[in-house]
């Protein structure tokens, strides 16, 4: 850590409202304050930084931009390949703990355009149908013909779209969730019960916890001055999401300043934002093989009724633990749930 980023945390001027500890208001006066004097006095970015430097990183030219992915291959050239794709507010961290629980299979884990560790985004229009032409663009310099997509939040619905427009290449799907966009064009009268009663679930869910996602999509150059000039307000909105939407005890306060840390030193909290500024298309429905991981305490957590309005759902499979980061919360049963996915490919 640099000695700039060290003052900038001691001079934070705290900031207090009638509600400061009231976590339902978002994250506590009281944990910030501990987290903040953690990252200012004790924390060593370095050592965190030599280890993710050390993943076999490439770039590959792919869309018309640099993807920069982490490129684990397996000993058996003939193994399965296998795509981790990440979500908000996180980044190729997600699959730390999965990776050496692949390593019989080729891996891929881009950085998506926008968020830590990838290219410098400067222009418009990087929606995620355009991240999922990059990323098939990429798989395709590496010489992967038919591979298996995996992950949750912006890199579920990448997953989607790259299975919808490329269903010769994408063998398989391993979802956490899926697409959020569907909510917004499902007809509750074709939806069977408990799928209707799923999408009046997640409006009430969006009503009360998605004003982030209304500001991110909407007024991303204003939110990006705001966090990209104060740690203190990044760990605010990152740290936040992080605590409340995993399992409990998920991160230890290194861990959870290892992923904050990992948007400030990159500068990328609004180029983050571009996917949920940029419009999507999404198609009805997507015919590719899919295995769902339902874990109990995701922000949604879905009735296979309702996902399978949207995809071919193979293998439905509930876990008792875990949250939004299950690759990190989980890693073994995220690891398995992969596997099911290879194997439903064929």
């Amino acid at each position: 850590m640099t000695n700039e980023i060290r003052e900038r945390l001691r001079r934070t001027r705290r900031v207090t409202t009638p509600w400061s500890d009231d976590e339902a208001r978002g994250i506590s006066g009281t944990r910030l304050d501990e987290l903040l004097e953690r990252w200012a006095n004790g924390y060593d970015w370095g050592v965190h930084e030599r280890r993710i430097g050390a993943y076999p990183w490439v770039t590959v030219r792919a869309g018309g931009t640099d993807l920069r992915v982490i490129h684990q291959r397996s000993a058996d050239p003939d193994a399965p390949a296998v795509v981790l794709l990440h979500g908000w507010p996180d980044s190729v961290l997600r699959f730390e703990r999965v990776l050496p629980l692949l390593a019989d299979m080729h891996v891929v884990v881009p950085a998506l355009p926008g968020f830590p560790f990838s290219a410098p985004l400067t222009v418009p229009g990087m929606s995620f149908n355009r991240i999922a032409g990059i990323v098939a663009d990429a798989m395709d310099h590496l010489g992967y013909r038919r591979y298996t997509l995996s992950g949750g939040d912006v890199g579920g619905a990448v997953a989607e779209l790259l299975a919808a427009e490329h269903p010769d290449r994408v063998a398989a799907l391993h979802l956490t969730n899926t697409a959020p966009q569907h909510a917004f064009t499902a007809d509750p009268a074709k939806l069977a019960p408990d799928a209707a009663a799923h999408l009046r679930r997640s409006a009430q869910w969006f009503k009360a916890e998605g004003g982030y996602i209304a500001e991110q999509s909407t007024r991303p150059n204003t939110l990006a001055v705001a966090l990209g000039d104060s740690p203190a307000g990044l760990a605010a909105w990152i740290v936040e999401k992080l605590e409340s939407w995993s399992d409990e005890s998920a991160f230890t306060p290194d861990e959870l300043l290892t992923w904050v840390t990992a948007y400030w030193v990159t500068g990328t909290i609004g180029t983050s934002f571009a996917a949920y500024a940029e419009p999507a298309a999404f198609p009805d429905r997507i015919d590719t093989p899919t295995v769902l991981s339902v874990f109990a305490h995701d922000t949604k957590p879905e009735p296979r009724s309702y996902a399978e309005a949207f995809l071919n759902i193979c293998h439905y499979v509930e876990h008792p633990a875990g949250g939004h980061f299950a690759a990190w919360e989980q890693p073994a049963a995220y690891a398995d749930d992969v596997r099911r996915a290879v194997e439903s490919s064929g």
